[in-house]
């Protein structure tokens, strides 16, 4: 009897442990988008995200909203994922000359990818999104085609310190060398949206000759929108933006904004989530050699805002 009751202690035992083995095995892994800014921008993302989800029925996906455009801000959404034990993670850097350290601890300890602003000199795997550098020169473009024979024109971005915005900059100086557009300068709000607004509006104030203004992040073309509206100065201040916010796109279409070039966070959610988890599972092969997937961007003005707007409209239906 009492060998009976041993064998049967043993075989409980071993049950337990292959149960307890298998539980553990198909424990899901956490996946996380974390953005830079909460704009509409990311509501896109997040649709790429849940259709990642759908496809990803063994992990959990994850988005993560920063409070404020900060590096502190993500750093602790990074730490406390850290702490939940998360597998991937692709992050939009806000300020990634200043947050080296704790993108090279997350790619320690999990896979790291970035999107939309890269941190290239951070360990992460690879970057999903636009060449801003070209998307930088499709702006300059359409900022040729509204003034022809030049004009002062005021840029305006969150911060300088993201590498999206210092690439666009490039870009647009790039693309206006040798003709007659003088930048004047460039305003920052730090994802204030009212500062944004305030930054349009003294920029009128200040340069009443100021011929156009330009937004560099999503936000930053309905606020000036807003600004220009305000001081009467529509038709007479030309304005071209950045990405498919619905103010921009109806600004478009009323004739007050000359275009916008827009990206494809949809892609970004998407692609960001589905790579990861390739990569988790140890398919590398979506890795490019350089570690840039690059997503192109695409230029909306009157001729096509009204095809685009339906495809936005469709896309972000739940």
């Amino acid at each position: 009897m009492q060998k009976r009751h041993l064998l049967s202690l043993a075989v409980a035992v071993l049950a337990g442990t292959v149960l307890g083995g298998s539980a553990i095995a198909q424990e899901k892994k956490t996946l996380a988008l974390v953005t830079n800014a909460s704009a509409d921008f990311w509501t896109i993302a997040r649709r790429g995200t849940e259709k990642a989800a759908k496809e990803l029925p063994n992990y959990n996906v994850e988005m993560y909203v920063v409070s404020e455009a900060t590096a502190a801000a993500q750093r602790q959404i990074l730490d406390n994922l850290l702490t939940k034990g998360v597998a991937g993670v692709s992050i939009s850097a806000i300020d990634p000359a200043n947050s080296t350290e704790i993108l090279n601890k997350v790619a320690s300890q999990a896979v790291l990818f970035t999107t939309d602003s890269d941190a290239p000199k951070s360990k992460r795997v690879m970057y999903i999104g636009t060449d801003n550098v070209a998307a930088g020169v499709q702006c300059g473009e359409l900022i040729k085609k509204a003034l022809p024979k030049g004009g002062k024109i005021m840029l305006f971005v969150g911060t300088m310190g993201a590498d999206n915005a210092r690439e666009r900059v490039e870009g647009i100086k790039k693309s206006l060398a040798g003709t007659k557009v003088e930048i004047i300068d460039i305003r920052t709000d730090e994802v204030d949206f009212a500062r944004a607004k305030r930054n349009a509006e003294d920029t009128l104030t200040k340069y009443p000759d100021v011929d156009a203004l330009v937004g560099l992040w999503s936000y930053n073309t309905p606020q000036i929108v807003e600004a220009v509206r305000a001081a009467g100065k529509e038709g007479q201040v030309k304005i071209i933006g950045f990405d498919e916010d619905p103010v921009t796109l109806r600004g478009i279409s009323d004739g007050i904004i000359e275009g916008t070039v827009v990206q494809q966070p949809f892609e970004f959610g998407y692609q960001s989530m589905i790579d990861l988890a390739k990569v988790i599972e140890g398919d590398k092969s979506v890795i490019p050699a350089n570690g840039l997937d690059i997503i192109p961007t695409q230029i909306i003005d009157k001729s096509n805002v009204a095809d685009f707007a339906a495809h936005m409209k469709e896309l972000l239906k739940k």
